[in-house]
């Protein structure tokens, strides 16, 4: 009597837990639902300031035409998390992951303007894994933020999740604004046929020499694994740092969406274009 009791208990305990993340999943809803109709309201606008423009103002139709991409494809993002998928995908990106390296772009074009979001995202990222075997974290050239956990796994712990979150306001190391270097660190350095890993880019250009030689260089470290995959998933947030502030370089932030959707894409991960600065 007293264990089937104590079955009653758990199952109660349970029934809780579960109508507790069913209110959760529903306000989260709710709010995707609300951010749809704000963009469809803003890619409206977008279109009809692009319309307006006249066909000599090449630079100024470059920019809204790009922001109606960016526009495009946040929706899609967010319709696409309306929908259960059977794959653990959460807004589009796999999240089976067992390790995950954050690369972050630590120029000042980044840090001057994008800041705010970026800690923002991250603190979205490091959310959708509850718990994961180890963190790391570097900046795009493949310089730790933890110089004590060089080369190894930072432990998952919320002491260190806040300590990473709290770093980030001051940690601003060189940066030459490509994320090549720290790509490719990351993967040789701690690629394991028995680990699955995530790395997460965050930046806003690519001022390299070639996308296809970064391709090329990126898929020859980054084997396969039995199931044919890659181990390594390479997914990208994109800052709209340069179409959104005046003086801004369109064409390596151009080139950084084209390399970073070609390498995500071709190593089994997610480009996700923000939309805006601003945190939400």
């Amino acid at each position: 009597m007293a264990e089937l009791q104590q079955q009653v208990f758990e199952i109660r305990g349970e029934a809780r837990i579960l109508n507790r993340d069913l209110l959760s999943k529903e306000e989260q809803l709710s709010d995707i639902r609300q951010r749809i109709a704000r963009l469809q309201s803003e890619l409206a606008s977008v279109r009809r300031q692009r319309d307006a423009v006249a066909q000599s103002d090449t630079t100024e139709r470059d920019k809204l035409t790009l922001a109606l991409q960016v526009l495009t494809e946040e929706m899609a993002r967010l319709k696409a998390r309306q929908r259960p998928d059977k794959r653990s995908l959460i807004g589009g990106i796999p999240v089976d992951s067992e390790y995950i390296v954050f690369i972050i772009d630590t120029s000042g074009s980044m840090f001057n303007f994008a800041w705010p979001r970026l800690r923002q995202e991250m603190i979205n990222i490091l959310n959708i894994y509850p718990k994961v075997k180890g963190i790391q974290v570097m900046n795009d050239m493949g310089g730790y933020m933890f110089s004590t956990y060089r080369d190894k796994w930072i432990p998952d712990t919320p002491a260190r999740r806040k300590a990473i979150i709290d770093r980030l306001a001051s940690w601003t190391p060189f940066s030459n604004s490509s994320p090549v270097e720290g790509v490719q660190h990351a993967i040789r350095r701690f690629y394991a046929p028995d680990r699955k890993i995530s790395l997460y880019v965050l930046g806003d250009d690519f001022t390299g020499q070639s996308i296809a030689e970064v391709l090329s260089s990126v898929e020859k470290i980054n084997r396969e694994g039995r199931s044919g995959q890659q181990l390594v998933r390479i997914h990208t947030i994109g800052f709209p740092v340069h179409f959104m502030v005046k003086g801004g370089n369109l064409q390596t932030a151009s080139r950084f969406a084209a390399l970073m959707r070609d390498l995500s894409y071709r190593n089994g991960g997610t480009f996700v274009g923000l939309n805006g600065l601003k945190p939400e």
